[in-house]
This record gives structure tokens, C-alpha cells and sequence, in this order.
């Protein structure tokens, strides 16, 4: 029998509409002894989860759980028994008292749930990007931190880097001039590989249906579980969601992007299983501030985006092109160039203004503790930038273009898009929330 957890403590706090409000500024905890160690629960302790554990074990390690024992590796395996779960329900039914804040490193389909859950108990969150399987998902969560004035943390941890800080220098201190185009790329054609036809035996470590969680009920298969499923509609988001997180980081750092008013998409067609290996989005933004309105493209593609080509660029080392009216960028995570190299030969860089992470748990783990400057990847920044990420999958497979209402979360007149803006749980998994 499971755990009747998530009925019982989503019930105090239901909100009856999550489309209608503004993301405020990002929360900041109570003030609390910094050499006080925070109790962390870890959900998911395989792959990425491993990051996790390592950038949060010098605070004090209360519980662990993971649906597969196997896969979680030695640490899982050498932790107390008597802390240590499959079903996180169970998890927060018995230790919700001694928890401080979670980290869920799981399957994209399976975040929203257990952060809503720890958000409810007001537990802080660190959460694998991308933060949620779709918008709606994306919008409710960052809702709720905003309300339970929670810390909140997404692991696009490439934010903390060096060169992308000078790159948002650069930007914002109009070394290019206005920026009106940008185009963004992952070089990858990883993507849809058929299931397998023959039955697959559930692993006796694997509890599968938990693994499933709120996705529809469908065989077991290897090629899945656990990793393929970052390339099935039902659980993942395709390189998309793998790297928009990461790579669109950087634009929507420098330009101050926040939601776009109009999206479309193109590529081949798309699958209504799996993931593709190419396609192309882009998104339109309105004027901020000084900064002019801006299209935004999104690129999957092996050889790189074909504007690299007809300005004679590479894309070795790079995942971004800004284009603006003095002059153009063009980056990656760890260098980047300014463009004609000759018009900027002589160029002076402006004064380093954006300091250096002291490491990105440790944005969490003080803010945590009551630190007033908040994490830099907290929901009400990164919130934002994953619906743009989803918005751009959702408009691949819809094969639309529409306007985008960000006040009501509405594709216009795109009906397709609309459909997979809110997902529908399996039984048993529905939070109630509308």
C-alpha cells in the first residue's frame, strides 16, 4: 500500500489558479547561525544526483531515497537503512519534521511532484534543470516558492562560470551596441531510438512504478530506464530541456529576458513518442528598459546553426551568437570573442561588476541559512527561462506559431501548442491542483 502522504499534505495550501501573477524578487531565508549544518534530504542519488551529494555533504545528511538501489550508487547503498527510502511520500510522511531543504536530481517528468510537495512543507529546494516536464508545472512551482518565501536553486550550474559573467559585462555595457538577434545552439543529433520490441524483465532493485510516477503506464524497457528517457515526450525534453537551461542561460542573463510575446518552430516532423535530432525556434521578446526588442532562435543541429556558415564562424568551443548594431559575440561556456576581431583589437573590457560565485551549492546552502544575497539560479530567474525552453519543444511538436499570453498561459489561437502547455497525471497521481 502506498504512503497516503501527498493527500494529506497538499491539502493545506491548494491554490485555486496558478496563471494569473507576477514573479516577484526571490526569497530569502530566515537568518539562522551560519556554522548551524542544514538537514538535507536527497532525492535521486544516481547520475546527476552524485553532483548533488557531493556539493551537499558537508551539511548534515538526514535522508536519501531512489526508486532503483542499484542505480544510486555506493553512498545510497552506505547510508543509515533506517533513513533511507524508495517512495519519497514515505519519505516526508516519517522525516518532514527533520528536513530543511531537498535536492531532487530525478527524471524530468518526475520534478514537479516531490519539489511541490517539500515546497509545501516549506522545505527549500535545489531541483535538476529543467525545472519542470511543462509550463504549467514550471509556473506553479515558481509560484509557490514565491509565496512560502522559500530558497530555491536550479542546477544550471554552468552560471557560476567566469566567462560568462565577462559575457554579460560586455553585453550589458553595450560593447556591440544593441542586441536584436540572437541565435543559441546545442551541437547534438541525439534523439529518438525506437523502443525495444522484445519484453524487458523489471530489474528486482527497479521499483518501476514508482519511477513512472505521474506518467501514464507503459512497459518496462532498458533503453528507458535510466537513461533514454531524456528522449521520450512522456518523461524527458530532449536536448532541449537537457541544454536550453545551460546554454540560454547566457542570453537571458545578458539581455534581462523574461517571457517572450510570440514563439514557432521548424524541423522535421515530429514524432509523438520521441524526441527529435533537429529543429529550430525562436522567440520573440519586447523592449527592457534600454535594451531593444530581441528575436531569440534555439538550434539543435550536428553541424551547427547555418548563420554560423554564412558569416564564415565556427561553432568549436561556442553555443551562442549575439548580433548587434556595432558589432556581434559569439560564445561558449569558457571563452568567447568579440566580432570583427580587427574593430576590436584595441578594445578596453569594462570593469569587472558581477563577483565570483563562491560555489553554486554554496549560493544554496547560505541562502539557506539566511544569507540575504540569493542564490543566482532561483526560480524567479530560471523560472521564466525553462517555460522558454519548454515553449520551444511544445512549438516544435505543434508545428505552430502563436502568441504567447505569459499572464494567462495561453498559446493564441494555437490550440496544438495549448494542449501541451498543462499535463494530464495517471491516477493516483493527481496533486488536485487546478
Amino acid at each position: 500500500m502506498r504512503p497516503s502522504m501527498s493527500k494529506n499534505i497538499t491539502r493545506r495550501s491548494f491554490v485555486k489558479s496558478t496563471a494569473a501573477f507576477s514573479v516577484a524578487s526571490p526569497a530569502i531565508a530566515k537568518t539562522r547561525n551560519p556554522n548551524e549544518k542544514l538537514n538535507v534530504a536527497l532525492i535521486g542519488l544516481g547520475g546527476q544526483g552524485n553532483f548533488q551529494y557531493n556539493g551537499l555533504k558537508g551539511e548534515n545528511i538526514v535522508a536519501m531515497c531512489d526508486v532503483d538501489s542499484v542505480r544510486a550508487g555506493k553512498n545510497f547503498a552506505e547510508f543509515d537503512s533506517k533513513a533511507k527510502f524508495t517512495d519519497y511520500r514515505e519519505m516526508f510522511d516519517k522525516m518532514h519534521k527533520s528536513i530543511d531543504a531537498v535536492a531532487i536530481s530525478t527524471p524530468d517528468h518526475s520534478h514537479f511532484h516531490p519539489a511541490y510537495i517539500a515546497m509545501d512543507l516549506d522545505k527549500h529546494v535545489y531541483l535538476e534543470k529543467p525545472l519542470a516536464h511543462s509550463v504549467w508545472e514550471v509556473r506553479t512551482l515558481t509560484k509557490k516558492a514565491q509565496e512560502n518565501n522559500l530558497v530555491t536553486q536550479l542546477g544550471s550550474q554552468r552560471h557560476t562560470k567566469s566567462n560568462m559573467h565577462r559575457v554579460v559585462e560586455l553585453i550589458q555595457s553595450g560593447a556591440i551596441g544593441d542586441v536584436s538577434e540572437v541565435h543559441s545552439w546545442v551541437s547534438s543529433s541525439r534523439g529518438m531510438k525506437p523502443r525495444l520490441t522484445e519484453p524487458q524483465t523489471i530489474p528486482n532493485t527497479l521499483d518501476y512504478e514508482l519511477w513512472l510516477g505521474p506518467a501514464k503506464k507503459t512497459p518496462y524497457d532498458s533503453q528507458i530506464t535510466p537513461y533514454g528517457w531524456r528522449f521520450w515526450w512522456d518523461y524527458g525534453t530532449g536536448e532541449t530541456g537537457n541544454w536550453g537551461c545551460h546554454i540560454l542561460d547566457i542570453p537571458y542573463w545578458a539581455l534581462d529576458l523574461k517571457y517572450p510575446t510570440r514563439c514557432g518552430a521548424s524541423g522535421p516532423e515530429a514524432h509523438p513518442e520521441m524526441t527529435t535530432k533537429s529543429m529550430t525556434s525562436w522567440f520573440e521578446f519586447p523592449a527592457r528598459g534600454k535594451q531593444v526588442p530581441v528575436k531569440l532562435y534555439w538550434h539543435q543541429t550536428k553541424a551547427g546553426p547555418a548563420i554560423l556558415k554564412e558569416l564564415s564562424l565556427s561553432s568549436k568551443g561556442a553555443n551562442t551568437l549575439f548580433i548587434g548594431s556595432k558589432g556581434m559575440l559569439i560564445t561558449g561556456f569558457d571563452q568567447h570573442k568579440l566580432l570583427p576581431e580587427e574593430d576590436y583589437k584595441d578594445f578596453e573590457y569594462p570593469d569587472q561588476s558581477i563577483p565570483a560565485s563562491p560555489g553554486f551549492h554554496n549560493e544554496f546552502i547560505n541562502a539557506c541559512k539566511g544569507e540575504k544575497t540569493p542564490p543566482t539560479c532561483n526560480f524567479a530567474y530560471t523560472g521564466p527561462l525553462t517555460e522558454t525552453v519548454l515553449l520551444a519543444n511544445n512549438a516544435f511538436r505543434a508545428k505552430e506559431e502563436f502568441d504567447w499570453d505569459s499572464e494567462k498561459l495561453v498559446c493564441k489561437n494555437a490550440p496544438k501548442s495549448q494542449a501541451f502547455i498543462k499535463p494530464t497525471s495517471r491516477k493516483g497521481w493527481d496533486l488536485g491542483l487546478k
